[in-house]
């Protein structure tokens, strides 16, 4: 280890974690960071058993107000009220509680009925930029489709899709803040986002009640009338899936793109065989995860290999490092869209309980996104003239441009 900072959340290791990720894998799994003050684990064996232990609780209010740095916890309020309540912070019987009710919009044949629509947003992006020969693949793909498919999802306007982007971001920077962030205004931005979006989503949750619909917010609202999730519970978890539900997938979606056009063998073979696509959407998703990092709060002691976890300790697992893993990946740094579904089981969208309901939608997107690209633009690559730009943080992954021309 001698040379290599061990800190994780350094600069130089946000930007390039791999060397990390190997030192620790080979020689401290378990590892507690004192920068991070907390452990940080990085084989797939022991982030996937964690994932699914309850002696780890998804509960993590407490880790965001310590990161008010003695502000206190009022200029966070609003957002720690409401983070609370979403189904990814609770567990057990009231995790699935929650979950359940939202569940029925997430089911295969369900999830399926919104192709079409992801279709003709897609096409609709692609023709405006189609003629022009260059696009910010960010600005013009990965920032207006996941919100679009949302608002269809929900059946919110269409319009109101800046609205609620804008609210969103403010809460991933309090949920991973950058560096030399001040925190105080972070967590005062995430709070007011919060108030605006409960407000707005009150007005649509109550329109849902007398004009029901069969779009997820409907059967949401319909679950809250039999008493089967509490009002506040609803609000918080519409919030939840409003702009989770489409800040992980842009950022994913322009991974995918970087990830596939930067490796050119690998954009000739799906060029060739769109018989790939689903497994091409697979690795992309296993070798440049949007989420990097999952995390829970000890609820117990426990060991875990040689170190004494204790109650209270935030244990972060690296699910990028996992993915890397050479004892359950072969040749797990090299990005190919071949392998078979033993090689990509990847845990990028979690595992157990708390696996990300959302999953079958984000991987909807993708393929039909990849798809049409490559159908409309059969040219399209990189534009070399211009460094992408990247933002590395300890949770996410996020291209805020990459140009493309074709």
């Amino acid at each position: 280890m001698q040379g290599l900072s061990l800190n994780p959340v350094s600069p130089e290791n946000l930007a390039d974690p791999l060397p990390l990720y190997k030192v620790l894998r080979e020689q401290e799994p378990v590892y507690w960071s004192k920068d991070m003050h907390a452990w940080f684990l990085t084989r797939y064996e022991d982030v996937l058993a964690c994932l699914r232990d309850p002696r780890l609780s998804a509960d993590r209010t407490n880790f965001y107000q310590q990161q008010l740095q003695g502000f206190g916890k009022e200029v966070a309020n609003d957002f720690l009220d409401s983070a609370r309540r979403q189904m990814s912070m609770r567990d057990g019987a009231d995790h699935i509680r929650v979950r359940r009710q939202a569940s029925p919009g997430f089911t295969p044949q369900s999830l399926d009925t919104y192709r079409p629509a992801i279709r003709r947003i897609m096409g609709m992006l692609l023709d405006r930029v189609q003629d022009q020969g260059h696009m910010d693949v960010v600005k013009d793909i990965s920032d207006q489709l996941p919100p679009m498919v949302i608002a269809e999802f929900l059946n919110i306007p269409t319009e109101d899709r800046e609205r609620f982007q804008a609210w969103a971001r403010p809460l991933a920077d309090f949920s991973s803040p950058k560096q030399g962030a001040n925190m105080e205004e972070v967590a005062r931005s995430a709070s007011r986002s919060t108030r605006e979006m409960n407000a707005y989503l009150a007005e649509v949750i109550e329109a849902r009640r007398h004009h029901p619909g069969q779009d997820m917010l409907s059967l949401m609202v319909q679950a809250q009338e039999l008493g089967r999730m509490t009002l506040e519970d609803l609000s918080a978890n519409a919030l939840v899936i409003l702009t989770a539900g489409h800040l992980t997938t842009t950022d994913q979606l322009s991974n995918g793109f970087y990830a596939l056009l930067s490796h050119p063998d690998q954009l000739q073979k799906l060029q060739s065989d769109r018989t790939l696509l689903r497994s091409a959407v697979e690795e992309i998703i296993r070798y440049s995860p949007a989420t990097r990092s999952a995390f829970r709060v000890a609820a117990q002691d426990f060991t875990l290999r040689d170190k004494q976890i204790r109650k209270g300790d935030t244990v972060f697992m690296s699910l990028a490092s996992a993915n890397r893993d050479p004892a359950v990946f072969t040749d797990p740094d090299r990005f190919d869209i071949t392998r078979d579904s033993v090689q990509q089981k990847h845990i990028s969208f979690g595992f157990g309980a708390h696996h990300c309901l959302g999953a079958g939608l984000a991987r909807r997107e993708m393929e039909i996104a990849i798809e049409m690209l490559l159908d409309r633009l059969p040219n399209v690559r990189l534009d070399e003239t211009k460094t992408p730009e990247i933002t590395h943080g300890m949770l996410f992954r996020s291209f805020n441009s990459l140009h493309l021309v074709w």
